[in-house]
């Protein structure tokens, strides 16, 4: 492999949206287009015949929801995509938070009945503090919705960017029968396929043809003429540095359902999106181009294999080439480790790679050595920045139903907390035998029950335990220790041994910050390698 070809043909991105805008679909869809899938699997809650690729764990299939991040890699048109699936839920932020930080761009989902929505706007910040290029994709154009022209100008308020459309729907809800393409100057016109499950039949002619009025109507194709006019007119027009600098997104209209729209949205990605970037480390930005290696861990799951009770690291690489059986530094313990079992994956499949490059994800076996935001490398010890940890916003003491599970439920917890499934606290008096729990969304304690039961054969209950906030401590000792002794105030190390206060109130926070001098209280974990 040549570096910088397989640097320059590498697409990695993310998919970012509210729940329900059709997420898991358009996923599918992606794939099915990429040629990765000869037919697609629509998630519709209980009653899908088939489910997502994307979605492998029980709780997923149950429920028609997204709880953890999937790795999807194909190739189109030359391209090799590498595309994160991402908790659609928003009681699982975290985990989409630490996969935004291995992209290289995002695609936004719009419903176009619901235009920007609260967790969309949380996630585009995100987007937004990282630089990162996002495209927009308004779904859902089979069903009534919102005016395109309201649309864009809504998008362009609520997130203070710059919207250009890239193509123009012809028709909407049950009327909606394709796209313009606004550079190239082509229509595209579709036929629906029953079940949206393979690609749906398509007609490109030039924007000029007469018989496109033929087709879709001589009123409709005037009307959308006059749109097209006024969008070109009044309108920002495109440039690709805007959007590679994260100032303008452009708009892409269609139906992931029906298939509608989606190969433009595919053609975009690969066209116009970025490949590898530069990453920041602590000696200064490590380059895609660079020869030695380095990468960085992102993500942690257990018993994706439950036969197998296996653990997965996935690793970004970020420079250089990997290769299967290398030698790498681990720079939080400054261990070299041999990267001997490595795995490319498509969902819960997986097959041994034998190298890659600055874009892909790969999959590393963990005996227990990896925690997230580690630093991989050949050569000199660099850390890249760290991948931030969230104040849980909910907390639980765990009680256990079989105290001859407690073995069980201790490494569970342990093996959860390192993945980011949930965060562990200690309590100094009590030991790690009895800790609290938290979370950013009362969902991830269901999901842990559950994980707990099929996975460690653990039958656990969880209480609420007395405090609604939690805050990372920092400071000088004594400050520290002010807290410590106050009885309002619950200090307790996280699995990393940083000092975190529990408190039944924001009040007491507030308190504290006024009484001790350098007190810091902290909604982020420190951004250091973990």
């Amino acid at each position: 492999m040549d570096l910088a070809t397989e640097v320059d043909r590498r697409r990695t991105f993310a998919i970012i949206s509210h729940p329900d805008a059709g997420k898991t679909t358009l996923t599918e869809k992606l794939l099915l287009y990429g040629g990765a899938l000869h037919q697609a699997g629509a998630v519709k809650a209980r009653k899908a015949a088939r489910h997502a690729v994307s979605d492998w764990m029980e709780m997923e299939k149950e429920k028609g929801i997204s709880i953890t991040s999937s790795v999807l890699q194909f190739d189109y048109q030359g391209k090799r995509m590498n595309l994160l699936d991402t908790p659609g839920h928003a009681d699982f932020s975290e985990d989409t938070y630490r996969t935004l930080a291995a992209v290289d761009s995002a695609v936004m989902l719009v419903d176009v009945a619901k235009g920007v929505e609260a967790r969309t706007l949380t996630l585009f910040k995100v987007c937004r503090m990282r630089k990162m290029p996002v495209v927009t994709f308004v779904n859902k154009m089979d069903r009534p919705g919102l005016d395109p022209l309201e649309l864009l100008d809504s998008v362009s308020q609520a997130l203070d960017i710059r919207t250009v459309p890239m193509n123009w729907p012809i028709g909407n809800g049950k009327d909606f029968k394709g796209v313009v393409d606004l550079l190239d100057r082509k229509v595209t016109l579709y036929e629906r396929v029953e079940g949206g499950t393979d690609m749906a039949p398509e007609r490109v002619l030039d924007m000029d043809d007469p018989e496109i009025a033929q087709i879709v109507g001589e009123s409709e194709w005037q009307d959308v003429l006059e749109e097209i006019e006024l969008v070109e007119e009044a309108g920002d027009d495109w440039s690709i540095d805007d959007y590679l600098a994260g100032e303008v997104t452009p708009f892409l209209f269609g139906s992931a359902m029906t298939n509608f729209g989606v190969r433009p949205l595919l053609d975009t990605i690969e066209r116009f999106s970025p490949a590898p970037l530069p990453r920041p480390t602590t000696q200064g930005d490590r380059d895609p181009r660079d020869e030695a290696f380095s990468g960085f861990i992102f993500k942690i799951q257990a018993n994706m294999n439950p036969r197998h009770r296996d653990r997965i690291a996935f690793l970004r690489v970020v420079s250089g080439m990997f290769e299967r059986n290398m030698e790498v530094n681990l720079a939080r313990t400054g261990k070299t480790l041999k990267l001997a079992k490595p795995h490319s994956f498509m969902a819960s499949e997986r097959s041994i790679v034998e190298e890659g490059a600055p874009g892909d994800i790969i999959g590393l076996y963990d005996p227990g050595e990896f925690r997230i935001g580690d630093t991989l490398a050949v050569g000199d010890i660099l850390e890249f920045q760290g991948i931030p940890r969230f104040a849980p916003e909910h907390f639980a003491r765990v009680r256990l139903k079989d105290p001859t599970k407690r073995k069980h439920l201790q490494n569970g917890l342990q093996q959860l907390s390192q993945e980011g499934a949930i965060q562990l606290f200690v309590d100094p008096l009590l030991g790690p035998a009895d800790p609290y729990l938290g979370a950013v969304g009362m969902l991830q304690f269901e999901v842990l029950k559950e994980r707990l039961m099929l996975e460690y054969r653990t039958k656990a209950e969880l209480e609420p335990a007395p405090f609604q906030v939690a805050r990372w401590l920092r400071g000088p000792p004594e400050a520290i220790e002010w807290v410590r002794k106050k009885r309002d105030y619950k200090v307790v190390a996280d699995r990393d041994g940083r000092p975190v206060v529990l408190a039944s109130s924001p009040w007491l926070l507030d308190y504290a910050l006024r009484e001790v001098k350098d007190l810091e209280l902290l909604e982020v974990s420190p951004l250091t390698a973990e």
